[in-house]
């Protein structure tokens, strides 16, 4: 099998975890922040540790034939145990609850991962072997336990984490039952990887020679099971750092007709060129402090029987409340900027004596600008230009 499945996953969960450095570096005692580079840390590990030449130059500088084996074992108990731990924390809870279950958590993989090298320590593997370790060396004392730890171990771990997530999976919905969903499917291959690992082993154990299962399936279930699981830890994350970006874009260019059309009828009003990459947060501000502005200009003009008229009419046609109101208020305001425009010295505003009551309450400003599609063009001054 080509170490490029290896070195791909390694790469990218390098690159994932030089991206999430600064968040830890700006909080260094946030659990889930830890939680997720301890994660990321160990998985990028596994993956480098995981291919046949970095295999070599580890026996190669310790000079000890095989001691890659419980190397590479101890941070797959690392990446595992990280992995629930992980979960713990995004499932979210009770602090001390948490804290107990991420302590026993790590307690219990770390004990396994020194078990792992006293066991290989007081065995002998004298003869190298990169890609059938597990068989060679089923029948060697204490190497054999050491193997049988490690699958025991990941087993027990994966069929945990294929348990919270499918507990969990019942009551989400969205990105995050997307996410779960791709982890238990990746768990699962990491199951049928133990699986074909165990019966190779027991194979040995038996006398009977199945080694093609551990040789030859077993990698590839492992590199086929990691994009599920990094998918599905990723998405949800991905997602909820992109919606807040996506639903400010969504009402900036909601909002674009109205501010359009109330742009520049503030006497005070100046174009403010917005940078290039500014972000739809701003931009958005921006277009929402234009409309208030023409609100403000336009109230003298408001004419508010037209707009109760405008109501009275859409109800009785059926249409909804909020859309009868917004119709309303887009009419009502379509009227008032004909009568600024027909106002040239603004007599209007300098006689008036305040804010008409009524026309200045909270208003559905999404709504209103949807709503100026249903005037008559003719109706409408013409304002062509693109919101900033």
């Amino acid at each position: 099998m080509s170490d490029l499945s290896f070195y791909v996953p390694a790469a990218l969960g390098c690159l994932a975890s030089l991206l999430r450095l600064p968040s830890l570096l700006r909080n260094p005692r946030d659990p889930m922040l830890q939680a997720v580079m301890a994660y990321l840390v160990t998985a990028t590990c596994l993956f480098v540790f995981g291919s046949i030449p970095m295999l070599m130059r580890v026996n190669d500088l310790t000079g000890t034939p095989n001691f890659a084996a419980p190397l590479l074992y101890s941070i797959l108990m690392a990446c595992t145990g990280s992995g629930i731990v992980l979960i713990i924390n995004w499932r979210g809870g009770p602090p001390d609850r948490i804290r107990r279950a991420t302590s026993w958590c790590m307690g219990a993989y770390a004990a396994v991962s020194v078990a792992l090298f006293a066991l290989f320590m007081l065995g002998e593997a004298p003869v190298e072997r990169l890609e059938d370790f597990d068989t060679y060396y089923a029948t060697t004392p204490y190497v054999r336990e050491m193997i049988a730890l490690y699958l025991a171990a990941h087993t027990t771990s994966v069929l945990v984490m294929v348990h919270l997530c499918r507990r969990w999976l019942h009551s989400v919905k969205g990105e995050l039952r997307v996410g779960l969903a791709l982890m238990v499917t990746g768990y699962a291959l990491a199951v049928a990887f133990d699986l074909c690992k165990f019966a190779a082993v027991g194979a040995r154990w038996a006398g009977l020679n199945w080694d093609v299962l551990s040789t030859d399936l077993a990698r590839p279930l492992a590199a086929a099971s990691a994009p599920f699981v990094a998918f599905g830890f990723g998405i949800p994350y991905v997602v909820q750092r992109l919606r807040k970006p996506w639903r400010e874009w969504t009402r900036y260019r909601q909002l674009g007709p109205l501010a359009r059309l109330l742009r520049g009828l503030a006497p005070t009003a100046s174009t403010i060129r917005m940078p290039l990459f500014s972000s739809a947060g701003v931009r958005r501000l921006q277009l929402e402090s234009i409309i208030h502005d023409g609100l403000l200009t336009l109230n003298p003009y408001f004419d508010l029987t037209l707009r109760a008229r405008s109501i009275a009419d859409a109800l009785t046609r059926g249409v909804a409340p909020e859309a009868a109101d917004a119709a309303a208020d887009a009419a009502m305001i379509v009227a008032a900027v004909e009568a600024l425009r027909a106002d040239p010295e603004r007599q209007v505003i300098t006689t008036s004596q305040g804010l008409q009551e009524g026309a200045g309450e909270d208003r559905d400003l999404v709504r209103i600008s949807q709503s100026l599609s249903s005037i008559p063009a003719a109706g409408r001054p013409n304002t062509t230009r693109e919101p900033a």
